[in-house]
């Protein structure tokens, strides 16, 4: 045999083992889990459970308290911390009560933990393999890295709410938050990509200028979300359209510029979360009028989506922030990032022809 049917043979026997759509439904499959994380992640927030937890343990920390003596325990870490000593100890917290906002934090963090493995270990299953398409194994990498990081902001955001505080840094929530939509959309994004080689068409999608300016927006509304959520400025006001009879709500704190009120005044931010998302409705409708030739289901889901999101927003304002709306809020939240993923990743396909 000729040194160029050998490496032709060698090509095509290395070639034979990539498995491009095998490795994109593993991505969507973990997608999916971040998407149940950041479920969970609402309800925690929402019952005010995110620091029933005091300690960060990675590898004990899995398993739940086993005995009375050990929930006994866990229960007299909790009262040291400013939440219980201010609001949840006058308001008469049970064992009991205690119990129920630590399992959705212990949840919380256990699915964070299956994430790991479920990213982790089929990785290094296809790596072995040598199934990872050639370039893939640096996109695969930093998600992997992503995961870890998010893990420790986690944490981060936890601690800011355990010396001083009566409840979590919204800062630090809002990185976790923004950083857990981040990795949702990289897997769906880099999956697409996948799918896209085993087409044969081995050049990933590109962000375009317009792609980037959608995503810049979306940003917008998904921070002041998550500051709304930090800074339960949700209960503001129950009323809509107008904020307690004003388009413009009274109580707006100026005192120490707009930068801090932009920041911190919850009458400002749930006013800029509130109507910003009529900047986001038109960005994404014309998002999907440009896909829509192309492919009308994504065009389809991006509608969906939004259209959802902002039925769900006004119902969870004029229920006083009723929990299930609000979680529901926050789900569909994450399905809107998805649905501009797919159809800005359509939009960078159609940039590489």
């Amino acid at each position: 045999m000729t040194d160029s049917s050998a490496n032709f043979a060698h090509s095509a026997v290395t070639q034979s083992k990539v498995r491009p759509i095998a490795i994109a439904n593993w991505l969507y499959s973990v997608a999916f889990l971040v998407f149940i994380m950041v479920v969970v992640g609402g309800i925690t927030r929402l019952t005010e459970s995110g620091l029933s937890i005091t300690e960060w343990k990675p590898i004990t920390g899995a398993l739940p308290p086993l005995s009375e003596a050990d929930w006994l325990s866990e229960f007299e870490k909790y009262k040291q911390i400013p939440e219980y000593i201010e609001i949840t100890g006058p308001a008469g917290m049970t064992l009991a009560d205690f119990k129920f906002i630590y399992f959705w934090e212990w949840v919380h963090r256990l699915l964070g933990r299956v994430i790991g493995l479920a990213f982790a270990l089929p990785l290094l299953w296809f790596a072995v393999k040598r199934a990872i398409p050639k370039g893939y194994v640096w996109r695969l990498l930093p998600l992997l890295a992503l995961g870890g990081l998010q893990g420790f902001i986690g944490w981060w955001m936890v601690s800011s709410g355990l010396a001083d505080l009566t409840d979590v840094s919204h800062f630090r929530l809002a990185t976790h938050l923004l950083l857990a939509l981040f990795i949702l959309g990289a897997l769906v994004w880099t999956a697409l990509d996948l799918r896209r080689l085993a087409n044969g068409k081995p050049t990933p999608a590109r962000i375009t200028p317009f792609g980037l300016l959608v995503f810049g927006v979306v940003f917008i509304q998904f921070l002041f979300g998550a500051y709304t959520a930090g800074l339960n400025a949700g209960y503001v006001s129950n009323t809509w359209p107008l904020m307690n009879d004003h388009f413009v709500p009274g109580g707006i704190d100026f005192s120490f510029g707009m930068w801090s009120a932009l920041n911190n005044d919850p009458y400002l931010i749930h006013f800029i979360h509130r109507w910003w998302a009529w900047v986001v409705v038109a960005i994404l409708v014309l998002l999907a009028r440009k896909i829509r030739a192309i492919s009308r289901p994504a065009s389809i889901a991006i509608h969906i989506a939004f259209g959802t999101q902002i039925l769900l927003g006004i119902a969870t304002v004029l229920s006083g922030v009723n929990i299930n709306l609000a979680v529901l809020h926050q789900a569909v939240g994450a399905l809107v990032i998805a649905a501009t993923v797919w159809g800005v990743h359509i939009l960078g396909c159609q940039a590489n022809r």
